[in-house]
């Protein structure tokens, strides 16, 4: 084998890897996110996270990972769409923020 075939297939290897480890790290982030929903109420929507941003940070050990993005649409009275965001350093979730939304009313109970 030829040092252009074997270059080839190793960056080949380390983009299928690093495509996988991502699907991973986007289903532990859209994890998360669902069980903050349920706890607070609201309703994810279109069951899904849109990669914002990858960066390269130093985490609080001191290694090196990456800093994944990601934004949701959430609603907590099912006629407004909100914003949220999701922020993971490697594969700890370091912040879960919702944009400002109505809470909703309890309805009235008929006796």
């Amino acid at each position: 084998m030829s040092l252009d075939v074997i270059a080839f297939l190793t960056l080949a290897a380390a983009l299928i890897g690093f495509w996988w480890q991502s699907d991973k790290i986007k289903r532990l982030a859209l994890h998360s996110v669902v069980l903050r929903c349920r706890a607070e109420h609201l309703q994810l929507l279109d069951q899904t996270l849109v990669l914002r941003g990858v960066w390269p940070v130093r985490h609080d050990n001191g290694s090196l990972v990456l800093r994944r993005r990601y934004s949701f649409e959430f609603t907590s009275t099912g006629e407004m769409r909100h914003k949220g965001e999701v922020i993971l350093h490697g594969l700890q979730v370091s912040q879960l923020h919702f944009d400002p939304y109505i809470m909703p009313t309890e309805p009235e109970r008929l006796h």
